[in-house]
C-alpha cells in the first residue's frame, strides 16, 4: 500500500467511525465507484477525500477539481495529501490552479502547501507566483512568515534568476534571511550586469 494512502487512512480512522463506506472506498478497485462518490450528494468529507486522493493518485483527472479544494483546505494534513495526489494526477490544469491558490491575498494563511506544489511541479508558473506571494508577504508585520519561508525556498530549488531581486530583499528578515542567503546561492552565477534580469 502506498505510504501516503496509509497515512490518509490512519488519519480518517477516527472521523469513518467504523463506516463500512469507507472499506469500500479503500479496498475497491473500480475507478467509477470512487468517481461516483464525487458527485453524489450527501456524501461525507471524508468520503470524498479518500475517493480524490486514490484516483489522483491513479491519473484519473476526475479528481481535480476536489483535490484543488482540498489544497486549499482550513485543515493541513488534508492539503498535504491533496498536493501528493496532484503532484501524481499530471493535470495540465493544475499548475494554474496551484498558483491561483498561492497569490490569493484571502487565502495566504492556506497557502502554504499551494507553494510548494508549485515548487513540485517546476511548471512555468512557479516562479512568478512564488516571486508575486514573497514580495507581498515581506511587507512589515505580515504574519504569515511561514508561507514567505516556503516560498524562498522553492525559489532557490527552482534555480531561476528571476528570484534574485525578491530574495535579496529578503535577507534582511529575521526569519527569512538564513533560507533567503542559501536560495541566492542556488541560482546561476556569473555576469549579472545591466542587460541580464
Amino acid at each position: 500500500m502506498d505510504e501516503e494512502l496509509r497515512s490518509l487512512m490512519d488519519r480518517l480512522r477516527d472521523e469513518v467511525a467504523g463506516s463500512a463506506a469507507y472499506d469500500l472506498l479503500v479496498a475497491t478497485d473500480d475507478n467509477e465507484v470512487l468517481a461516483r462518490v464525487l458527485v453524489e450528494p450527501g456524501r461525507p468529507l471524508w468520503a470524498r477525500e479518500i475517493a480524490a486522493f486514490r484516483l489522483g493518485c491513479a491519473g484519473d483527472r476526475r479528481a481535480f477539481e476536489a483535490l484543488v479544494l482540498l489544497l486549499n483546505h482550513r485543515d493541513p494534513e488534508r492539503c498535504v495529501s491533496a498536493a501528493h495526489a496532484l503532484a501524481r494526477l499530471d493535470d495540465p490544469r493544475t499548475p494554474r490552479a496551484a498558483a491561483a491558490l498561492a497569490t490569493n491575498t484571502l487565502r495566504t494563511a492556506y497557502a502554504l502547501h499551494p507553494v510548494r506544489l508549485l515548487t513540485t511541479l517546476r511548471a512555468p508558473e512557479a516562479v512568478p507566483a512564488l516571486v508575486a506571494t514573497l514580495q507581498r508577504l515581506l511587507a512589515p508585520g505580515e504574519p504569515h512568515w511561514r508561507v514567505a519561508l516556503a516560498c524562498v525556498e522553492g525559489l532557490g530549488q527552482l534555480g531561476d534568476d528571476r528570484a534574485r531581486p525578491v530574495l535579496t530583499a529578503a535577507l534582511p528578515h529575521p526569519r527569512l534571511g538564513t533560507a533567503a542567503e542559501e536560495a541566492l546561492g542556488r541560482l546561476p552565477q556569473g555576469d549579472r550586469g545591466p542587460g541580464v534580469r
